[in-house]
């Protein structure tokens, strides 16, 4: 009888930015899509929708791996107490940064991993942001620039979004990108998937 596969990592997301950061771990991963319904419930603050999306695309995928190390993540920019989701098009990216000129606004990046054996973690990765002062003219070159319509809150931090920034702060430098790396390398250790023990040098 053949050995039993190990049991696989899933990344429960169609992020680019989320599976280029996983990659920088040196271990084999598939990517799946969630099919989650990520509209805001009444009343549900930005934090806890993070929260939410991240544990439900998690478990959607999980579902139907059995086995398997899930991870499912999400995130959310903070304006006071409005959510910013991806804003999907020139107009709703300029309106975002426009609001977003001279303000500061938490980033919550919410993490989840589901293990073989169902126990569920989660947790949250804020990163308070400050915007310079933006006239439109340095919005709309930016945005034809970097074109950040499918980041939440207008701005790729990996990218040329930092020219919009006079500060940033986080336990975690790639929280911002999308995938907070420290925390799930700490989560995933704790549910026996050690990746240090597992990545390959190539």
């Amino acid at each position: 009888m053949p050995p039993r596969a190990e049991p696989e990592l899933i990344l429960a997301s169609t992020s680019r930015y989320r599976a280029e950061l996983l990659r920088r771990l040196r271990v084999p991963f598939a990517a799946r899509a969630p099919e989650v319904d990520e509209t805001r419930k009444p009343g549900e603050s930005p934090l806890d929708l993070a929260l939410r999306l991240a544990a439900e695309k998690a478990a959607a995928v999980a579902r139907n791996a059995p086995g398997a190390w899930v991870i499912g993540s999400d995130q959310v920019c903070m304006l006071g107490d409005e959510a910013l989701g991806k804003p999907g098009s020139f107009g709703t990216a300029f309106e975002q940064l426009q609001r977003l000129s001279g303000q500061q606004a938490v980033f919550h990046t919410a993490l989840c991993v589901i293990s073989p054996d169902s126990r569920t973690q989660v947790r949250n990765c804020p990163t308070e942001v400050t915007f310079r002062p933006l006239s439109d003219g340095d919005i709309e070159r930016y945005l034809r620039l970097d074109t950040p319509y499918d980041c939440a809150g207008s701005a790729k931090s990996e990218s040329l979004g930092p020219a919009l920034l006079t500060q940033m702060r986080s336990d975690d430098p790639t929280a911002l990108i999308g995938l907070p790396l420290i925390d799930l390398c700490d989560m995933l250790r704790q549910s026996g998937f050690d990746v240090l023990a597992r990545a390959s040098a190539d």
